[in-house]
């Protein structure tokens, strides 16, 4: 067998294996969403079928006019976006000063914030819970907000791109020029971390939209939930409403699913570039 056949059956066999691996992956998702369309005895059914036989909409009838379902998905959206600008604009900050500001114990300062994505959030939650609960914060998105601020991985995206994208030479020409600090951030720096910010913007809001331990803890009212909460409570002690959590998980999925599909390019892009070498 020649080399170019051989390489042709490796790409064939390859090709079959990703295709089988893709649908795996997918077939949880395509059951999530024709569940969302079954009726509960169809629900029940063994084996179960993989497309609805009898295709209705009063799951989603139910989920949206008994549930407050709009009103959770505005409160993660609102969640999530605050955090986003919070982590973009710190991880922004922090990660450019680290890179080009090589003062003393720079170096230490940067290890200490990358060790704090090894502690798990779970680890200081509760003392987190009783500060915020002393400042009387507790089901509110600040009360939220204060544990999803900063994000040490996004100091590390961004500390590595502006050591691979933005040259010395040009902020001290910027600097010569009677520039300041400030102005040299804004005008210089920002715009040429577009991709990267993008990416850890798209990062950050999923990481608030799924949050769902802190907020649990957080939120005790039924109007102030965000949608990980709310959707937990289509399970009781004893049952799960299996039809009516399918439907409203489909109606949440769309939105991030557009978000992510409108911002895939930056995201890809910006964590490329974070394996830059220095």
């Amino acid at each position: 067998m020649s080399a170019k056949a051989r390489t042709r059956r490796s790409n064939f066999l390859i090709d079959v294996a990703l295709f089988f691996i893709c649908v795996a992956l997918l077939l949880p998702l395509i059951m999530l969403i024709a569940n969302a369309f079954k009726t509960p005895a169809e629900m029940l059914q063994w084996p179960p079928t993989l497309l609805p036989r009898n295709p209705t909409l009063d799951n989603f009838v139910t989920v949206f006019t008994e549930t407050p379902l709009l009103r959770w998905m505005f409160n993660s959206f609102a969640f999530a976006s605050l955090s986003m600008i919070a982590i973009v604009a710190t991880s922004a900050l922090a990660g450019y000063i680290v890179a080009k500001f090589p003062f003393r114990s720079i170096n230490v300062i940067f290890i200490l914030f990358l060790t704090t994505a090894i502690i798990p959030f779970e680890v200081y939650m509760i003392p987190l819970y009783f500060q915020v609960k002393a400042l009387g914060f507790l089901n509110s998105i600040t009360g939220l907000l204060i544990g999803y601020l900063v994000m040490s991985f996004g100091i590390f995206l961004i500390r590595q791109n502006v050591i691979a994208s933005i040259p010395d030479e040009l902020l001290e020409a910027a600097r010569i020029d009677g520039a300041g600090e400030f102005w040299i951030f804004t005008h210089i720096v920002l715009p040429l971390l577009r991709g990267p910010l993008a990416a850890l913007a798209v990062l950050a809001f999923f990481q608030a939209w799924t949050a769902f331990a802190w907020p649990i803890i957080t939120l005790t009212r039924k109007t102030a939930f965000t949608i990980e909460v709310g959707l937990a409570n289509f399970q009781s002690a004893y049952t799960v409403e299996l039809s009516l959590l399918s439907a409203a998980s489909a109606a949440v999925m769309v939105p991030s699913v557009l978000a992510f599909v409108l911002l895939r390019r930056n995201f890809v892009e910006g964590i490329a570039a974070s394996g830059m070498k220095e």
